[in-house]
């Protein structure tokens, strides 16, 4: 499994032989209950009944407290719609009011608060997931997250104008069409990919880290704002080329999570485990978001 928010045995494929072992899972049913079923009586009253509970309109996630995915997706919105509130504080607060100001004068505050907040609440959402699902946790998250990305959005914007809504239409083009091809069956996962993309994605974290360290150690130019992704091999931005795979890496860690929320769904979840889901999904289009700022901010600079 790729995205860490989906820890939790509720999301993984169940033997039809056990009892799932996640909190609220259905329990199996009894051979004597089933037998009993069957050898009922039933009267003309009873029969009725049924008549009626065939012809009512199907239940949904709040009657049967089970995850669905349209539950899952209005869970998603209210994230996002948090997440968005966040930002705009974390913009406010980044630049000041001020719209045209020295990058110096800009405040990191937002910025970093928000991704350590944002850092150290997803740490400790995936490590409580197992046992118990935490709703306000995923929403403070989700506010952290906010910032973050209002902080970040707010210092691109300064320096290069138009950035933020380039890499919004982006963001919203790449998960459109993912969910498009996830909906209509074309793009699946499989373990094949998926252990290639666990590879990829433990040499991608190799490389964030060690570009990091040359930044912080000075090794690297300090004219070179992105560190290694500013080289350049055959004229062509280093980061422009790991950032396009790292985007399909983002986009078929979307696919692995709409197939754990269909698993989950499957699997007869409770429904708060939806929250889980939409906690999975904001990650990584949070993460895809700022790949794609980070792209078009290394070739607008190239220029």
């Amino acid at each position: 499994m790729s995205n860490f928010a989906f820890n939790n045995p509720a999301f993984k494929q169940q033997d039809p032989r056990n009892v799932a072992t996640y909190p609220g899972a259905p329990q199996a049913a009894q051979g004597a209950q089933t037998a009993s079923f069957q050898h009922a009586s039933v009267d003309a009253a009873t029969n009725a009944q049924l008549e009626g509970m065939y012809a009512a309109p199907p239940a949904g996630s709040i009657e049967t407290d089970r995850m669905s995915v349209e539950d899952t997706v209005w869970k998603t919105a209210g994230l996002f719609a948090i997440l968005l509130v966040a930002a705009a504080v974390g913009w406010v607060w980044t630049l000041g009011g001020v719209q045209a100001i020295p990058t110096e004068n800009i405040s990191m505050l937002p910025w970093i608060i928000g991704a350590a907040g944002g850092f150290v609440l997803a740490m400790v959402i995936a490590f409580t997931s197992r046992k118990k699902v935490r709703p306000p946790l995923i929403f403070a998250y989700a506010a952290f997250e906010g910032l973050f990305i209002g902080g970040i959005s707010a210092f691109f914007e300064v320096i290069w104008p138009g950035i933020v809504m380039q890499a919004t239409l982006a963001t919203i083009s790449v998960v459109g069409v993912t969910l498009a091809l996830f909906a209509s069956g074309k793009i699946r996962a499989s373990k094949k990919a998926t252990k290639i993309f666990m590879i990829a994605m433990v040499g991608y974290l190799v490389f964030s880290l060690l570009n990091l360290v040359l930044m912080w150690t000075g090794v690297l130019p300090q004219d070179q704002a992105f560190g290694l992704y500013s080289q350049s091999i055959a004229g062509i931005p280093l980061g422009l080329i790991i950032g396009v795979l790292v985007v399909i890496m983002a986009a078929y860690s979307l696919v692995l999570d709409f197939d754990q929320i269909q698993q989950g769904v499957r699997n007869g979840a409770p429904r708060k485990y939806g929250w889980l889901g939409a906690f999975g999904i904001m990650v990584t289009v949070v993460w895809l978001y700022v790949e794609i700022l980070r792209i078009i901010a290394i070739v607008r600079g190239s220029n």
